[in-house]
């Protein structure tokens, strides 16, 4: 009876630890690009870490939802997108959805391109074009749907929605219109929905102001922050950029927020502890064009410049603004945080690892696992990196420490 009682104990604490490396969302389980996981591999052999499996998944830019063992993300063939689902360890696929959506490659490849989220046994997904669909995660069973736009009215902006869904209490909220959108997760229904206006590409991102949850949504010309029980802005933040094009989440930590945009536009540092948000500084040391920067121990690393320019690696103080190092090998890429170690993907499917300081960009790791463009996040779950590129080939590397 002993060993049975261990035998379980010992079941659960291994199914918890599975659950706090899992990635379930755009940014991760905390939302700030940076994943608990540790005990993970950040050196590897000359030619590269381990492949475990690939596949190719269609057109676009999502990035992967890990949870319960699946993987999840979106791509486009064919004028038609497919939300798919693999075994986390195998890459065998579980089950695919796919429906009518225009690829649209203005300007870039097209394709989807916001991320899936896990909630419990519910996946939830957003197109370009407003078809949001509630899944069951374990057997893609459509437990409802609808197409936001038609239903709210709310224009789609110039490169179609970008928004991730953001999952609060009840809420499920998506960065539609002049400041945001909200339905109920277990319905659909639509609680509370804001202005027609181009809204940016950002995903909305949560805090708290006493015992009020409150969101920051992003359109073409600014930042809102929103009361999430009765829709009704806030505060806002009148942030003007080349194309109307708002497209990293803001930066929250203590009672500052930090923004950034691309095209020359640059940083900025506010205070939001009061009724109206003030600036702190200003800089073009951070200029993100899509890709947010994650914030570790004071510090931002992101990616400086746009695709008309060149663009750096780059360590900025918070506190500050003031730029620490700057590295020109990763172009256009994108990274993560764990275990105090940068994850960057560069543009040309190069995967790094490097510690996390203001000192120096130093990699311990890099290996080439990818052809073609890649603009969208790596994700490390459960000692398994999963990257993919623009034309939909996805690589799962495994980088587990072995016992």
């Amino acid at each position: 009876m002993k060993r049975a009682c261990c035998l379980s104990i010992l079941i659960v604490l291994v199914a918890s630890a599975v659950r706090a490396a899992d990635w379930p969302c755009w940014r991760g389980p905390q939302r700030t690009g940076i994943s608990p996981e540790t005990g993970w591999l950040d050196q590897w052999p000359k030619d590269g870490p381990p492949v475990l499996w690939k596949a190719s998944v269609g057109t676009g830019f999502s990035s992967l939802a890990v949870a319960g063992g699946k993987v999840y993300t979106l791509g486009n063939r064919d004028n038609h997108d497919t939300v798919w689902c693999f075994d986390a360890e195998s890459g065998k696929q579980v089950w695919a959805h796919r429906y009518e959506a225009p690829l649209e490659d203005k300007l870039f490849e097209g394709g989807p391109t916001s991320t899936p989220t896990v909630d419990g046994d519910r996946v939830y997904t957003l197109s370009r074009w407003g078809d949001l669909f509630c899944f069951d995660a374990a057997s893609g069973k459509v437990a409802w749907s609808k197409n936001v736009h038609k239903e709210t009215s709310i224009r789609i902006p110039g490169w179609g929605y970008a928004s991730s869904p953001v999952i609060h209490e009840n809420q499920l909220l998506l960065n539609i219109g002049e400041a945001g959108v909200a339905l109920d997760k277990r319905t659909g229904k639509l609680l509370w929905a804001s202005g027609d206006k181009d809204a940016g590409y950002s995903s909305p991102v949560l805090y708290q102001r006493g015992t009020d949850t409150l969101a920051i949504f992003s359109a073409d010309d600014g930042y809102t922050s929103v009361d999430l029980k009765t829709g009704k802005p806030a505060w806002n933040v009148r942030w003007l950029t080349r194309f109307g094009l708002n497209a990293a989440e803001p930066i929250l930590t203590g009672d500052t927020m930090f923004i950034s945009s691309g095209y020359g536009k640059g940083g900025g540092l506010f205070r939001i502890d009061g009724d109206e948000p003030k600036e702190v500084w200003r800089t073009r040391a951070m200029r993100n064009q899509f890709n947010s920067c994650v914030l570790l121990d004071g510090f931002l690393y992101g990616i400086d410049g746009d695709t008309t320019t060149k663009s750096f690696l780059k360590c900025v103080e918070l506190k500050t603004g003031e730029a620490k190092w700057s590295h020109e090998g990763v172009g256009m890429g994108s990274l993560m945080i764990a275990a105090g170690r940068l994850i960057v993907l560069s543009d040309q499917g190069e995967l790094l690892v490097a510690p996390a300081t203001p000192e120096k960009f130093a990699p311990t790791a890099r290996a080439k696992v990818l052809e073609g463009k890649c603009w969208t996040v790596p994700v490390l779950a459960n000692g398994r990196i999963y990257c993919r590129n623009a034309a939909g080939d996805v690589i799962c590397v495994d980088v587990r420490a072995k016992r």
